[in-house]
């Protein structure tokens, strides 16, 4: 007689940094769902933090309970799923990150990114690629930051708005680069007419 074994229990945690992201939550559990039905896995808690940066743990309600749950061992679950590195987050100091993994595998829980390409195992390799990715995650973010500044700053130079709303008295309008324009109603950038 054959003895049936239980699958692993697993948590999986989902970040997508804005709104525009909305099928990146989706996606993320698709690829964890294939990874733990491959693995043995079962996975019975979900944790997610939509339209959040993953800069800093302030705002990342989804993480700050995944870690309270790991720590305090009433999870139900033995593994942590998360689509790749740069999901756990991306923060400015990569060793935050790490000490946020480590306070799992100490508590018993190891992280496992199911889209790296890499065995989370511990051996040299695996803490090499991993510590490179966080660096780029951080990195990258830093990059899209200053971009996006210096766009802005641009669009800014040149009478456009780039936030929300258009204040009070003004209209919003699209303006194409050959000077076209055309009124709207979504946000959009926009020349501020007086």
């Amino acid at each position: 007689m054959k003895m049936q074994v239980s699958p692993i229990k697993a948590a999986q945690y989902v970040r997508m940094s804005t709104e525009r992201q909305e099928y990146s939550p989706t996606f993320q559990k698709a690829t964890n769902e294939a990874f733990a039905v491959e693995h043995g896995m079962q996975i019975v808690r979900t944790y997610e933090d939509a339209a959040v940066s993953g800069v800093s743990l302030r705002k990342r309600d989804g993480l700050k309970a995944l870690l309270a749950d790991v720590l305090s061992g009433d999870g139900g679950f033995t593994r942590v799923l998360v689509y790749d590195v740069s999901r756990w987050g991306r923060f400015q100091n990569s060793d935050q990150a790490a000490y946020y993994e480590f306070m799992c595998v100490q508590a018993g829980v190891p992280v496992l990114y199911c889209a790296d390409g890499f065995a989370n195992d511990g051996s040299p390799t695996s803490q090499l690629l991993k510590h490179i990715k966080r660096t780029m995650a951080g990195e990258y973010s830093r990059d899209l930051s200053e971009k996006v500044t210096r766009a802005q700053r641009g669009l800014l130079a040149q009478g456009f708005w780039t936030g929300g709303r258009a204040p009070l008295g003004l209209r919003r309008i699209f303006t194409r680069s050959d000077g076209d324009v055309t009124p709207v109603s979504h946000p959009a950038i926009t020349r501020v007419l007086w």
